[in-house]
């Protein structure tokens, strides 16, 4: 039996998944590390967790399915976007990564925006300036830390960094790349106009290398530490989103899906780039060679029911949602915003804060609870009206992630959106997208639309409620003047936090 390896280099743990190369998951582990905040809106990870989880979940996959090093035929890496490790001429890291959830950079996004042109910078790297994104950070530390910034030589992200330890090649791959605002995302060259305006060098930048190409084989050091064979190939991988589409059959055009996970993401394939001037919409590039995806997210969407559930005491979920079932569509009128750590699809708004609107004395926490599901999916239907607006024309999305495990939730979000929900076969996320990566780089399967569509089957459809979708409809135009409304308020609240 032969296997393939995935690597998801996530915020919170390492997965580690084996893949049969019939196209079985075998099973995966989780290895946690911890992340750090030393100052509010800072958030800091140590390189060398994210290394030696890898290097324990890798073992561990190998050891718990009694996979022998020899038949495992190649390794794919996901990894958490935006996220910036910085290194020295001796490829040492210099100071803890600063990752993509982190907001200390706004004054560097405005510093961007007054700097390049705005036509120029759109029109190279295809997205809004937010806080998250690489090159914030990179002119953060040049601005904050010019100590450290004089010993940079190399600016990696997560998985490319543990690929790195892996094999010894340094290299960036494309789908990473695209969320870094350094990228010329329709040329797949490294943006020239951007990186000059703001007097940036490109050699801090690594050679760009494709989803399914190898980028690099296992060393004699990595081989000892892992239980890997010494020169396994190691293809590039992908980005956490995009090997998620890898990993949900998402990689043709038309096809979308929806993960309600701490965030919610709504992302659509595309067989060419489309630019959407407002509404913070991310374009990226696919895992498949030439192609793209639109991508709209919002912050707290599984985080929202889990902050709940935190201050009703801690009941279940299937108890929560039980509560809310009982309950009319509309929840007698509350509304939920759930912007609990600011938002960034449609609004692009660090300051944005949760909020009830419409609370009386007569709700009850049936009310409260289906407010929060609905709110969620009101958030999501934001993305997808700014997808149509694209020209994305789906009728359907494949459904992820912990919240999709509820059959109410994903009732509500069909029912606000217009599409249906399907739930497919196997739900393993990224790590299962890079497998499939290493499968297709590693000569096991031709192609990823063909490999990805040999494992992934829709099993369950959730079509929209006609009578719910009436008062939702209306409902979401309220939910949407609420944000403006209430703008400057978050702003002049912001200062209290």
């Amino acid at each position: 039996m032969e296997y393939l390896l995935g690597l998801d280099i996530g915020t919170s743990a390492v997965k580690a998944l084996l893949l049969q190369a019939t196209g079985e998951v075998v099973g995966s582990v989780n290895v946690e590390y911890p992340l750090t905040s030393p100052r509010p809106g800072w958030s800091e990870q140590e390189p060398s967790d994210m290394w030696m989880a890898s290097v324990e979940g890798i073992r561990r996959v190998l050891r718990e399915y009694r996979v022998v090093p020899e038949s495992v035929r190649g390794i794919g890496l996901s990894g958490q976007m935006h996220s910036s490790i910085f290194l020295d001429r001796n490829y040492q890291v210099i100071r803890p990564a600063i990752l993509w959830n982190d907001v200390r950079t706004s004054a560097e996004c405005r510093q961007i925006e007054e700097t390049v042109d705005s036509e120029v910078l759109f029109e190279e790297v295809c997205n809004p300036v937010l806080e998250g994104f690489t090159l914030p950070k990179l002119l953060w530390l040049r601005n904050n830390e010019p100590w450290n910034y004089e010993q940079l030589r190399h600016l990696v992200l997560p998985k490319d960094y543990v690929r790195f330890r892996l094999s010894g090649s340094l290299a960036m791959e494309v789908s990473d790349a695209a969320g870094m605002l350094m990228l010329n995302v329709r040329r797949q060259v490294w943006s020239e106009p951007v990186l000059k305006s703001l007097g940036l060098s490109a050699k801090i930048l690594p050679p760009l290398v494709g989803s399914a190409e190898v980028a690099g084989r296992i060393t004699k050091e990595a081989a000892e530490l892992t239980g890997l064979r010494e020169g396994t190939p190691v293809v590039g991988g992908g980005a956490d989103n995009a090997c998620g589409a890898v990993g949900c059959g998402v990689v043709t055009p038309g096809r979308g899906m929806v993960s309600l996970g701490t965030s919610g993401v709504v992302l659509a394939h595309l067989e060419e780039a489309r630019l959407v001037t407002g509404g913070t919409v991310h374009m990226f590039n696919s895992c498949v060679p030439n192609e793209f995806y639109m991508m709209g997210v919002m912050l707290s969407a599984g985080e929202s029911l889990r902050w709940l559930r935190r201050q009703l005491g801690g009941e279940s979920y299937d108890a929560l949602t039980r509560k809310a079932s009982a309950v009319l569509p509309g929840s007698r009128g509350l509304v939920f915003l759930p912007y609990l750590s600011g938002e960034r699809t449609p609004h692009g708004d660090a300051n944005a804060r949760a909020s009830f609107v419409g609370l009386s004395a007569t709700h009850g926490e049936g009310e409260i609870i289906r407010a929060v599901l609905e709110g969620v999916g009101f958030g999501l239907a934001d993305s997808v009206e700014l997808l149509r607006s694209a020209g994305w024309q789906g009728s359907s999305l494949r459904v992820l992630g912990g919240g999709a495990r509820s059959p109410l939730w994903q009732e509500i979000i069909a029912s606000i959106t217009g599409l249906s929900l399907e739930t497919v076969n196997i739900d393993e996320g990224p790590a299962l997208g890079a497998a499939i990566l290493a499968g297709v780089g590693t000569g096991v399967y031709a192609n990823v639309l063909e490999a990805s569509d040999s494992m992934i089957k829709v099993e369950r459809t959730v079509e929209p409620n006609q009578e719910w979708q009436e008062i939702y409809g209306e409902l979401h135009g309220v939910y949407k003047n609420l944000y403006p409304a209430l703008k400057h308020s978050f702003a002049s609240l912001a200062k209290f936090s």
